[in-house]
């Protein structure tokens, strides 16, 4: 097995803080390995070391002459006007049949992939990215939360596509489900130290959490032994009989030493907010129609949420879920229809058109001293600004220094002071690490009022919610169900699409395996003329693809640096007359099809 990346006594400071601190690391081929830490231990920092945009202090990158890296980049990389076939072809320098066949397995095509990629939401242009970078044959994929925004449908095609993908992937998230599903290794950042184990995300964490509490108890054992130890000492030293013995115990008192225990910082604990619990109805739609002057996304909604539910919103992107949340908070109006709150009922709110608003004069200590309930207490106030990572002097931070992430976690932190009997979130987790979801999860599980939420983190809404709004269609309706059904429902009606398309491109391999535009050809040849170019084409293709393996074998094995240059360079090459070759072949099997 092949080592693509490997990182040698790393270190990186930034000022004060040590992200790196002689860590290190081995990516081999064809391994999956799930990328995890706490917000701020420096994993963006590290990939983008990595991907040769950053420099260590000290230490050592060594990349494999064969590496290709792929790396799904934040910043979107079309223009203007751009459809998604013109852009596909664009990046990859691919075929039009080559773009649509790959675009396919992520469920684009039609519209989608004819049409202009302005009108795609982010999740559509994500996949769009994807397969844009498969359209590279990386054999190493770099993905930076790419679960951020997905909804479940693109998260499930994402993770059917990385358990295909034959290469090695570096995947950093916070969603635990996600992991499990995709990656076989878990890598750690922890205080300037990289962990590499050999399993899952969840069997890693266990081990983590079993390793620490071993080395405390190794530390308890030793700190009871010490104190016997020292109470022999003080009550023997000075008697003649017994001076000997006590200076033997002395040494055996230096010998003990305690295990530094080299974990993450003690685990947030987050505190729901206080709240009298109340029952019957905390709200009622009726014949409410939702969505703007020029388009209405559903109509004719029948819903009541009772106290003390905890409603996960559910429903693909596009569908209307934030739409919904904003007209039952009133950012936006209903077309029709009406909506009633419960007697009593006290709103909170956590979206991205509250945390874009924040006073900007404000610090972190003031914003939340001024969102917390009468008689929350300054200590209580510092506790949950810790939880959410405001420490320190980060808690006098003006808000206009604050980046997205952190006005997110800021907002959050102000609900979580608040007495609001009601919490409206939309997509609470999204800047949170794993420890920090596990403890607001927990929190929520604690709280006596009701939530209304949508959240992409399968691992969160499992835990969370009682029951299930599903926006689908024009409609939203509750789901009689729980998340675990709706889940597997839309992993079926995936699995049925992938079918489906396998199926109807052995049936219709001119219309839709191969061409999405027309090809313009010359006179029609003899089926014999067309059977001699391609016995030839495929001695051709046979000679090159047997050159290239040899090559490619040659490579992995070659420890010269010189030597694995010139490989390199050679597979290349041999890659480079291949690609025409076979898309030749392809066209001539269609001529081959057209006279049959």
């Amino acid at each position: 097995m092949a080592s693509l990346l490997q990182l040698t006594k790393a270190h990186k400071h930034y000022g004060d803080q040590v992200l790196l601190d002689g860590a290190e690391v081995t990516i081999s081929d064809n391994v999956k390995v799930g990328f995890i830490g706490r917000n701020g231990a420096g994993k963006s920092t590290l990939l983008r070391i990595l991907l040769g945009e950053e420099e260590l202090d000290s230490g050592e990158v060594s990349r494999h002459p064969s590496l290709r890296l792929g790396y799904l980049r934040q910043h979107d990389p079309f223009l203007p006007g751009e459809t998604s076939l013109e852009f596909l072809m664009r990046d990859s320098e691919q075929p039009d049949w080559k773009c649509g066949e790959v675009a396919g397995q992520f469920e684009i095509k039609g519209a989608y992939l004819d049409g202009p990629i302005a009108k795609l939401s982010g999740g559509w242009q994500t996949r769009l990215k994807l397969a844009a970078l498969l359209l590279h044959d990386p054999n190493l994929l770099v993905l930076d939360e790419p679960t951020n925004f997905l909804d479940l449908r693109t998260q499930i095609l994402l993770e059917h596509f990385l358990r295909n993908f034959r290469a090695a992937c570096l995947i950093v998230s916070h969603d635990r489900t996600f992991l499990n599903a995709t990656c076989t290794h878990t890598l750690n950042l922890s205080r300037g130290k990289l962990t590499s184990f050999p399993g899952k995300v969840d069997a890693f964490l266990v081990f983590q959490k079993e390793n620490r509490e071993r080395e405390e108890r190794s530390n308890a054992a030793i700190l009871a032994k010490r104190k016997h130890l020292e109470d022999f000492i003080a009550r023997n030293k000075a008697r003649a009989a017994t001076a000997g013995l006590a200076q033997s115990k002395a040494k055996a008192l230096e010998k003990l030493e305690m295990v530094e225990i080299t974990g993450d910082e003690p685990v947030p604990t987050i505190r729901a907010p206080r709240v009298e619990p109340r029952k019957g109805t905390a709200l009622r739609c009726k014949d409410l129609a939702i969505g703007y002057p020029e388009r209405q996304i559903a109509s004719n909604v029948q819903l009541e949420i009772e106290h003390g539910s905890r409603a996960a919103v559910v429903g693909d992107n596009g569908q209307g879920k934030t739409t919904f949340l904003r007209t039952l908070v009133d950012s936006l109006k209903p077309l029709a229809g009406e909506i009633k709150w419960g007697h009593g009922c006290k709103i909170g709110v956590y979206a991205q058109h509250v945390y874009t608003s924040l006073n900007e004069k404000k610090t972190v200590i003031d914003h939340l001293r001024e969102q917390a309930a009468f008689g929350k207490k300054e200590q209580e106030i510092l506790e949950v600004a810790g939880s959410l990572l405001f420490r320190g002097s980060d808690v006098k931070k003006p808000v206009s220094v604050l980046s997205g992430g952190e006005r997110a976690r800021l907002c959050l932190a102000g609900l979580l002071l608040s007495d609001y009997n009601i919490l409206i979130l939309d997509e609470p987790g999204n800047h949170l690490d794993v420890d920090t979801v596990d403890a607001l999860v927990d929190a929520l599980l604690a709280y006596q009022g009701s939530v209304i939420f949508t959240s992409h983190d399968r691992h969160f809404t499992a835990r969370v919610a009682t029951c299930i709004i599903e926006v689908r269609d024009g409609g939203v309706n509750n789901y009689n169900g729980k998340y675990e059904d709706y889940v597997y429902r839309v992993n079926k009606e995936i699995e049925a699409g992938e079918r489906e398309l396998a199926s109807t491109r052995v049936k219709l391999p001119d219309e839709v395996k191969y061409a999405t535009k027309a090809v313009v050809r010359g006179p029609r040849r003899t089926e014999k003329e067309i059977r001699k170019e391609l016995k030839t084409l495929e001695k051709n293709i046979a000679l090159l693809d047997e050159q290239k393996r040899a090559a490619n074998a040659q490579l992995m094995k070659s420890s010269d640096a010189k030597e694995a240059l010139r490989l390199h360079n050679e597979v290349q090459a041999l890659t480079e007359q291949l690609d025409p070759a076979e898309e030749r072949w392809v066209e001539l099997q269609a001529e081959l099809e057209e006279i049959s």
